[in-house]
């Protein structure tokens, strides 16, 4: 077990620069994510992390934990996932195993120092922010303008004329891609780089003209105080309740028209803009996605 400022680590890896790193690596993730809010949240709770060294040992753990929801974590191919508030995840390389625990990681904060939990959207959107990083003198940098998994699937669906409009995109969620959508062969990656766009396109764009709205929006989430429909704010709340589509619908529609003061339809054509100048440099080659140089 390790122990840092705002994490507890259980580990059954052995690989010394991965040890040495991953408490850096959390610390370093828990202030890009409090770099989302205007103020700085706090809790005395510690941030409850499993790192397995196989996924053996990382299946062993989830059936022994997860009840009726482990076949479900159990199709996971490559990653991690959250549950109880507990980040569960095993190595798959340095490089892949930070970025699921960047991205997981996110979510884990919320749930422990949010009042409310986040529309899909959202939720992802920010989530995919931390997926790419540096390591620079002791800490990592996060660089979500690196994001080339991302911004190449952005690029393809920009390409081949599959852009999901704004008004859907809002009140989609990752199980409604899997088996593709409106005729996308790529399913989920398509959703995950668009709210990743989306994230960015509010925190960016314009010169960061939406960034007030943007952190006042995670502020309410954080210390509950949306000023939206009771009814939804109470499913917000409550944690053990299931998130249902209607929900999901309800909840972004009421977040964007309060927040960001404009029908989604009507900033439909500045978000596509957005998309292609941000995959503009992106090249795709022989199905790989490389920056341009």
């Amino acid at each position: 077990m390790i122990e840092t400022a705002h994490y507890r680590i259980h580990s059954t890896l052995l690989e010394p620069l991965m040890l040495r790193q991953v408490p850096s690596f959390l610390e370093s993730a828990f202030r890009a994510y409090q770099s989302q809010l205007p103020g700085t949240l706090t809790s005395s709770k510690p941030l409850v992390v499993y790192l397995f060294g196989t996924r053996q040992q990382w299946e062993t753990y989830t059936r022994d934990t997860a009840g009726d929801n482990a076949d479900i974590y159990l199709q996971i191919q490559a990653g991690a996932y959250v549950a109880d508030g507990v980040c569960v995840a095993y190595d798959i390389g340095r490089r892949q195993t930070f970025s699921v625990l960047g991205h997981e990681g996110w979510h884990q904060f919320t749930q422990q120092y949010f009042a409310y939990r986040l529309p899909s959207w959202l939720d992802e959107g920010i989530a995919t922010l931390f997926e790419t990083c540096r390591y620079e003198r002791g800490r990592f940098v996060f660089e979500p303008t690196s994001n080339m998994m991302r911004l190449g699937t952005l690029k393809l669906q920009s390409l081949e004329g599959r852009l999901i409009s704004l008004n859907e995109l809002l009140v989609l969620h990752p199980g409604q891609m899997l088996s593709g959508y409106n005729g996308d062969p790529h399913g989920a990656a398509s959703f995950y780089a668009q709210v990743y766009a989306l994230v960015r396109f509010l925190r960016e764009e314009g010169y960061g003209i939406r960034l007030r709205a943007y952190h006042a929006m995670l502020h309410g989430a954080a210390y509950g105080d949306w000023p939206i429909d009771q009814a939804l704010l109470q499913i917000a709340a409550d944690r053990d309740m299931a998130l249902t589509v209607g929900w999901n619908i309800q909840i972004s529609r009421a977040l964007f028209a309060h927040y960001f003061g404009k029908d989604p339809i009507a900033m439909d054509d500045e978000y596509q803009a957005f998309c292609r100048k941000i995959t503009y440099p992106i090249q795709l080659k022989a199905m790989q996605i490389i920056p341009a140089e």
